[in-house]
């Protein structure tokens, strides 16, 4: 059973620590049959062997192909694409080799094209000892213009490099966001040679790649059976590479592989990812818990919770599980920031608020820092984490009600021995494998999102009746959204 001592659940080096979760021996007990069930280590190995999985768009799901270091064959089709995925390494070592006089790289994206780079550089921009390039890297997902604005106020255009990222290479703000660049290179001087020299592309769909202009041979491919979310391992991070080198870029997918093999060979009783789904779902049964917190003690882990958030909600954020049939459970609210500042802000709630909302505290082992201070200012970090997950848990009794702390709040702590990209890549391959036991467990295909693409498909309509001079056509529109229109339509006049 979980917790039988401290650190014995571990995998590539990371910790966790379950027993603030207040789940019994008994419970434990039932949750491992629930898994068993579930037939989870078959549907685990179904993914790795490269099986329908996505059933839904009827694809394989192989990220895990992507960070596959060892190169063991893994079919397709009848196809090993260990082949291809090599051909990808080698071109980004070539490409880490030659970039030289860079100062600025605008990377392109948005949702899983973004997420997981623009974490990964941050997470490892300011660690001692971490070998950078020190190239400026910025990045460009907002439709909102002023996103840009800030960009072209810091890179130099003559040595800037672009890096498209786009799976369809279709999305509408990722080429609004590309073309206001290129126009931004025109207009400094870049010429059509040096423009060809520096835009790259990473995409399933190098065709539209080069119909935008991108020669061929700046052009990174991924796969169908790679999900945005689930992208960062792939070409996707060509930022990490360009930025740390193509030997941390390596490290960060070994870590990935790692928690890859704990999660496939190691039975339920003791497989992380799988102890994790397992206590988020208990605590939605008990309690009927709607949201879910992570705080990563760590300033560089800033951005985990977004990244979370898509990864979680975009997975399972849905009412119909497969088979069409309605579900009873789903992905609850996830949020987050980074401790000691969310403890002055939504802590109150987490402490004394009716619901109970289950918490990841994540802490990691050495200081982050380089400072006289470090290890000072580290142990109080520590200490304020190792805090609040016992007052959430064991709370605080007063005849004052008000000072009342009613405790049994479940948390995880997860602990990594120190912060570098080994560590950081496993770390989200532990959620990303969380996500596939949940979906597994909840009955949910975690590898589709309708429910992004019907306001994708209304804004069309709605950004031709804003810049449309004529009257609009009210049989497009409910009376609410034509009145919205009506009212901002002359700010596009």
């Amino acid at each position: 059973m979980p917790n039988a001592s401290f650190g014995s659940l571990n995998a590539a080096g990371l910790v966790l620590d379950s027993a603030y979760q207040n789940i019994s021996k008994k419970e434990w007990q039932d949750l491992i049959e629930l898994a068993q069930k579930a037939s989870i280590a078959d549907r685990i190995n179904d993914m790795f062997s490269g099986k329908i999985f996505n059933r839904s768009e009827r694809r394989p799901v192989l990220h895990t192909a992507l960070r596959n270091c060892s190169k063991n064959p893994i079919f397709v089709e009848g196809k090993n694409v260990m082949p291809e995925i090599e051909v990808v390494w080698q071109r980004i070592q070539s490409l880490c080799n030659e970039w030289d006089g860079v100062t600025d790289v605008i990377h392109i994206g948005i949702g899983g094209s973004v997420f997981g780079p623009q974490l990964a550089v941050q997470a490892l921009a300011n660690l001692p000892g971490i070998n950078s390039r020190e190239m400026r890297m910025h990045f460009a997902v907002n439709i909102d213009g002023e996103e840009l604005t800030q960009i072209f106020r810091q890179a130099k255009p003559a040595s800037t490099r672009v890096i498209i990222v786009s799976k369809t290479f279709s999305t509408t703000e990722t080429l609004m966001n590309a073309k206001a660049v290129v126009s931004w290179l025109k207009s400094n001087g870049c010429s059509n040679k040096q423009l060809q020299g520096a835009l790259l592309a990473v995409t399933a769909n190098p065709t539209a790649a080069q119909l935008f202009g991108i020669t061929s041979d700046h052009i990174f491919p991924f796969w169908d059976w790679v999900g945005g979310r689930f992208s960062v391992w792939s070409a996707v991070g060509l930022c990490i590479a360009l930025q740390y080198g193509f030997e941390t870029f390596m490290s960060f997918l070994k870590g990935a592989e790692a928690i890859d093999r704990h999660f496939q060979e190691t039975p339920i009783e003791k497989n992380v990812p799988i102890l994790m789904a397992l206590a988020l779902l208990h605590q939605q049964k008990k309690y009927s818990s709607t949201a879910y917190a992570v705080i990563p003690y760590a300033n560089a882990l800033s951005l985990f919770p977004f990244w979370l958030q898509q990864l979680e909600m975009e997975s399972h954020g849905k009412g119909v599980g497969c088979g069409d049939i309605p579900i009873q459970n789903s992905s609850p609210v996830v949020f987050g920031s980074v401790g000691t500042n969310s403890q002055h802000s939504y802590f109150q709630l987490l402490h004394q608020g009716a619901e109970i909302i289950p918490v990841d505290f994540i802490a990691v082992g050495e200081p982050m820092s380089d400072i006289p201070e470090a290890v000072d200012h580290h142990r109080i970090l520590l200490a304020n984490c190792l805090a609040q997950a016992q007052a959430l848990s064991c709370g605080k009794t007063s005849e004052i009600p008000n000072e009342s702390y009613p405790g049994n709040k479940p948390s995880n702590l997860i602990i990594l021995p120190k912060l570098d990209a080994f560590h950081l890549g496993a770390l989200l391959a532990l959620y990303e494998s969380r996500t596939v036991a949940l979906g597994i467990l909840w009955g949910i295909n975690s590898f589709d999102q309708p429910g992004v693409e019907l306001g994708k498909q209304l804004s069309v309509p709605i950004d031709s009746a804003l810049k449309n001079g004529a009257d609009i056509d009210q049989s497009q529109f409910d009376s609410i959204t034509s009145d919205r229109i009506a009212y901002l339509k002359p700010y596009f006049q």
